[in-house]
C-alpha cells in the first residue's frame, strides 16, 4: 500500500502519455520479472485448470484493466479526492463480503475498524467536488478495487500468491495490447521518453511485481477484511511522498485523518497468533505434487 500511494506522484509524469500502451508495456514487463522472481525464489507456478480461468480473468479484467480506465476517465469529471475516497471505503466491503467468501462470519471489530478507517482516509483524501458521471466512475474505481482482491479469494488457496499475480498480469497486458493497437495504433510505444520509460519501470516493478505478490500474500494469511483495513495506508503515502517531493505540508485535517487511520488498524489487526480468518495455501517453497508447472506462459508476456 505504500507503494500504491507512492505511485500518484510517479503516475503524474505519464498524463498525455498513450494510456492502453503504457498499461500493456507496464504489465507485460511486471510478468516477466514475476516468473523471473519465482524461479529464483524456488517458486512453482502452477497452471490454472477450469474455473479458476475464469477467477483470474475477472481479477485482470475489473482489478486492473476496467479500475486504470476508470480512474483516467474519472479524473475528467471528479477531483482526484473524490476516487481516492472510493478506493479508501473499499474496507467496508471487504470487512463484510470477505469473510463469506472465506466461509467464515463477518466480524463486528472487523466492521468497525473498516469504517474507522474508511473515515480517516476521507479525511486524508478531502470530500472533493464531482458530476455526475465522475461519481459513477468513483463507484466504478470502488467495485474494481474490491474485486482485486475479493475474486482472489477462491484462486489464492491452490495457486498461491505468486500464481495469482503472474496469471493476472500476462491476462491484463494482453486485454491493454489489443485496446492499445486499436485506439492508439501500433507505434504509441515510440513516443515514451525518458520521464515515461522511468515512471513504466516503477510502476512494474514496485507497484506491481513486488506489491501483488506482498497484498496476495497478505490477504492469504490475514483474510481479506483484515487486509482490506491495510489499504487506508495509501493515502497516507501519497500525503506524505508529496511532502518529501516538496509540495505543501498537509493541513490539520490530513494529520488528523492519519491518526485516525492508525486507529482503525490499532483496532483491527490486534497482536495475536491465529489471525481471524485467512486461506489455506500452499506451500511457500518447491511443491512436487503441485498440478502442472507453468511452461509457456512467459511466452505469451515476452509477446507483448
Amino acid at each position: 500500500m505504500v507503494f500504491v500511494g507512492g505511485s500518484v506522484a510517479v503516475s503524474s509524469l505519464l498524463v498525455g502519455s498513450p494510456l492502453f500502451t503504457v498499461q500493456a508495456v507496464r504489465y507485460a514487463l511486471a510478468c516477466v520479472l514475476l516468473i523471473g522472481f519465482a524461479r529464483l525464489a524456488g517458486q512453482r507456478l502452477v497452471r490454472p485448470r477450469g474455473a479458476e480461468w475464469l477467477w483470474l480473468s475477472g481479477i485482470a479484467v475489473t482489478g486492473l484493466v476496467v479500475f486504470n480506465i476508470a480512474l483516467v476517465q474519472g479524473s475528467q469529471h471528479a477531483e482526484p479526492a473524490v476516487l481516492g475516497v472510493a478506493v479508501a471505503s473499499v474496507p467496508v466491503l471487504m470487512a463484510a463480503v470477505g469473510p463469506l467468501l472465506e466461509g467464515a462470519r463477518p466480524s463486528v471489530r472487523a466492521l468497525v475498524a473498516a469504517l474507522v478507517v474508511t473515515a480517516g482516509a476521507g479525511l486524508v483524501e478531502g470530500l472533493g467536488r464531482s458530476d455526475g458521471l465522475g461519481l459513477l466512475w468513483a463507484v466504478v474505481v470502488f467495485a474494481s478495487e474490491a474485486a482485486f482482491t475479493l475474486l482472489a479469494v477462491p484462486v489464492l488457496g491452490r495457486l498461491r500468491p505468486w500464481g495469482v499475480s503472474v496469471h493476472t498480469t500476462w491476462i491484463a497486458a494482453v486485454a491493454f495490447l489489443v485496446i492499445g493497437v486499436v485506439r492508439e495504433g501500433p507505434t504509441a510505444v515510440s513516443e515514451f521518453g525518458r520521464a515515461e520509460v522511468g515512471a513504466i519501470v516503477y510502476l512494474a516493478v514496485a507497484v506491481t511485481a513486488l506489491a501483488f505478490v506482498l497484498w496476495y500474500t497478505c490477504v492469504a494469511h490475514l483474510g481479506s477484511s483484515r487486509a482490506g483495513l491495510l489499504t487506508g495506508v495509501a493515502p497516507v503515502s501519497a500525503a506524505l511522498c508529496g511532502v518529501m517531493l516538496g509540495q505543501p505540508v498537509p493541513g490539520v485535517l490530513v494529520w488528523v485523518g492519519i491518526a485516525v487511520v492508525a486507529a482503525g488498524l490499532a483496532i483491527g489487526l490486534p497482536s495475536r497468533s491465529a489471525p481471524a480468518g485467512g486461506l489455506e495455501v500452499g506451500p511457500v517453497g518447491p511443491d512436487p505434487a503441485a498440478a502442472d508447472p507453468l511452461v509457456d506462459q512467459a511466452a505469451g508476456c515476452r509477446a507483448q
